[in-house]
């Protein structure tokens, strides 16, 4: 006999006849519905077995997903369109295995006074996600914990175990190169490698693109470290104000950098892509952006999620191995980039 069927949060939107996004908000006790609204659905949610409501025979079958609060925070945008994606693809790919997927919120708070979740001692669970860029010391509580774990999109290289994520350098060598098969020698690079492996990686992709195809990496061009992400469009403004010429192109470490990058530069009334054009990674959709087509590295999301359900169910124990899956991304070409050879 099959497991029983899980209840997902899209069960709870369909009974309440609400939106996903609702429900994920008032589980995860975000602003953006009303405290009558976030009542309804705990008491729905309790009255259908939802995850950590689930009955004690299928408590055991709980997969427990730890996402940093601060990146899906309501009011960062930036950050909601991309992870929140990847929450429901998670949702949706542990509970078609027959589990359910528990999101656990790590807080600020909890994140630097190395607090676990509740939910580590009130329910019991067959593994662990830790999903998204969070603080290493909080990673390696984690990690020291005797419990089947999986990282996702973010890792820490000294912290080995099974990790999922894009194929970071192969997707930026593709979309760099695609540059420079449109005509580009001038290419420069932001992002910041000192702050998550996915940047680091990409930025030695597009090294690897302009060597392979006999270009040199002019330094000035390449913006590589951030105090911050909160910093970011100050660090790329005093960047661009410092620099004493401009590249024919910029392939950017992630799209929120790409977007904040061509705001500058049409600010100082540099024309997109007639002067300059602009590459940049994930294919993330920004509503005030619609206007902006960006070329881009699409991440698969849907891919990645399924890949690191399918790892975390097939661990026997307390794995901490360095197994990596990465998921190819896929080149979309849009008109943020001019080909100068036409």
């Amino acid at each position: 006999m099959g497991r029983k069927k899980k209840v997902s949060m899209q069960d709870i939107a369909s009974k309440l006849e609400i939106s996903k996004n609702a429900v994920s908000l008032a589980l995860m006790n975000k602003k953006g519905v009303s405290e009558e609204m976030r009542a309804l659905v705990l008491h729905t949610a309790r009255e259908m077995g939802y995850g950590p409501f689930a009955t004690k025979e299928s408590a055991a079958a709980n997969i427990l997903v730890l996402v940093p609060e601060r990146i899906m925070s309501y009011q960062d945008n930036d950050h909601f369109q991309f992870y929140h994606d990847m929450i429901w693809g998670l949702e949706k790919s542990i509970r078609k295995k027959g589990y359910n997927a528990v999101i656990a919120p790590i807080d600020q708070e909890m994140e630097t006074g190395l607090k676990l979740p509740g939910l580590f001692t009130d329910i019991s669970y067959r593994g662990v996600i830790l999903f998204g860029i969070i603080d290493k010391a909080y990673a390696r509580l984690i990690w020291d914990m005797d419990t089947p774990l999986v990282m996702l999109d973010s890792y820490y290289r000294d912290l080995p175990c099974p990790v999922v994520t894009s194929a970071n350098m192969e997707g930026a060598y593709e979309v760099v190169s695609f540059l420079i098969d449109g005509g580009h020698e001038e290419i420069g690079f932001i992002g910041p490698t000192n702050l998550t492996t996915s940047h680091e990686e990409r930025w030695f992709g597009y090294w690897k693109a302009m060597q392979t195809h006999g270009l040199e990496v002019q330094r000035e061009y390449c913006l590589t470290s951030s105090e911050g992400y909160n910093q970011t469009e100050a660090e790329i403004a005093q960047f661009l104000d410092g620099l004493r010429a401009i590249p024919t192109a910029f392939f950017c470490g992630n799209d929120r950098i790409a977007y904040i990058l061509r705001g500058l530069l049409e600010e100082r009334e540099i024309a997109i892509p007639e002067r300059v054009s602009i590459a940049g990674f994930d294919d993330t959709h920004y509503g005030d952006h619609v206007d902006r087509a960006l070329t881009t590295m699409r991440v698969e999301k849907e891919m990645m999620c399924d890949a690191a359900a399918s790892m975390l169910l097939t661990l026997t124990g307390n794995s901490r191995e360095s197994i990596r899956h990465s998921v190819a991304p896929t080149l979309v070409v849009r008109s943020s980039v001019k080909n100068l050879k036409e």
